[in-house]
């Protein structure tokens, strides 16, 4: 049976991609190798919107945001975590683990911070040295207006620290025109690869602070990653096959252009939710992102043994809930090596399981009013 990953991460990779990794290894420590990487992080600059430092690590996305706190924040540091979701609790549970004082803004999953509850939490708060935030919060589908958000901390001593890891590569992001000083980003969402490569941006700010500490801990140190990014090299050994793939995928991204990018998962994602509008299934989010949507599914649905059915008798993964949304949700990536088509697979699946599940759903309803936005688009 065919398959079709439609998780938000991993995603699929491009065939291009995967033919580059499969070429003989060569050493981190030649000039092969430094003009490729070179290359990789200059791409990597161009998809981030930055001129600023880049620096890749071997790890997911998750190493690549404890890099950014455990070498911009110190022990006692505070730092306003927003927690929206499963991965803005992760940037909690970061924090807490490397000795960092939160000071938790809980909103209701499915919704996006309001950039003035940020201000008011700077305002009473003023020693407050971090905002973490997500630009697209992974667990509800939702999408946060991280541009306002740095414009409260931009010309403060307040960092802003972004989880991008699912949507940068798919959302409008523009480190230096929004002043954003610190940025995660993993390798297996938008950026079309195999999990394995944490990618992390820091702004001018940022550095400044990294260097005042001298960076943190031994592998994860941003210093000790600044000094040899500067030289063409990583201090560590790297993922050589990873960066070669890496590479392969970046210069589709530069051929399509950033902004057509950025389009092309506007329309898919609108036209998902249109598909889901016309099935009669609500959004969670109220703030729905392109890259990844979560649909509700009728009180009389078990989604777990939905997502089972779905992968067991169409070859369709998609991914459930997490918590409290656990069964209650699914949750469709549009991200990163992504079509037309894979809305209308993605969609015909879902009210084949719903049929099976003995929902009473109008086949081809939601194909249809997808190929209306897509037709238009």
């Amino acid at each position: 049976m065919k398959k079709y990953l439609m998780t938000p991460g991993p995603t699929e990779v491009p065939a291009e991609t995967l033919l580059a990794m499969a070429r003989p290894v060569f050493h981190h420590r030649t000039p092969e190798f430094r003009e490729t990487l070179e290359e990789a992080m200059e791409l990597l600059r161009y998809v981030i919107q930055t001129s600023g430092d880049v620096f890749l690590l071997c790890g997911s996305g998750t190493a690549a945001m404890e890099a950014c706190v455990a070498n911009a924040l110190r022990p006692g540091d505070k730092a306003l975590c927003v927690l929206g979701g499963k991965f803005g609790e992760r940037w909690a549970n970061i924090c807490e683990a490397l000795g960092v004082a939160v000071v938790p803004m809980d909103i209701e999953w499915g919704t996006a911070v309001a950039p003035q509850a940020v201000a008011d939490a700077l305002a009473r708060e003023p020693d407050i040295k971090a905002v973490c935030v997500q630009l697209c919060e992974t667990s509800t589908a939702t999408v946060t207006d991280v541009e306002a958000i740095a414009g409260l901390t931009r010309y403060t001593e307040t960092l802003l620290l972004v989880d991008g890891v699912s949507s940068v590569g798919a959302l409008e992001f523009r480190m230096d025109a929004w002043g954003v000083d610190l940025l995660a980003v993993g390798s297996q969402k938008a950026l079309m690869m195999p999990p394995g490569l944490a990618v992390v941006a820091a702004g001018a700010k940022a550095v400044k602070a990294i260097e005042a500490h001298g960076g943190s801990g031994f592998y994860l140190n941003l210093a000790a990653a600044k000094k040899s990014a500067d030289q063409g090299s990583t201090p560590y050994t790297a993922s050589v096959n990873m960066v070669v793939g890496l590479l392969a995928s970046l210069r589709m991204i530069k051929a399509e252009g950033i902004e057509n990018v950025w389009a092309r998962h506007a329309v898919l994602g609108t036209a998902l939710r249109a598909g889901a509008a016309a099935l009669g299934l609500p959004l969670l989010s109220s703030s729905p992102a392109d890259c990844v949507t979560a649909i509700r599914l009728p009180e009389a649905v078990d989604g777990g043994a939905l997502l089972k059915d779905l992968e067991a008798k169409y070859g369709v993964k998609f991914a459930g809930g997490q918590n409290q949304l656990k069964g209650k949700i699914v949750r469709i990536s549009t991200m990163g090596y992504s079509g037309p088509f894979d809305v209308i697979i993605a969609l015909s699946a879902l009210e084949m399981a719903l049929c099976d599940a003995g929902q009473p759903v109008e086949l081809g309803a939601g194909v249809r009013a997808a190929e209306e936005v897509l037709l238009q688009r």
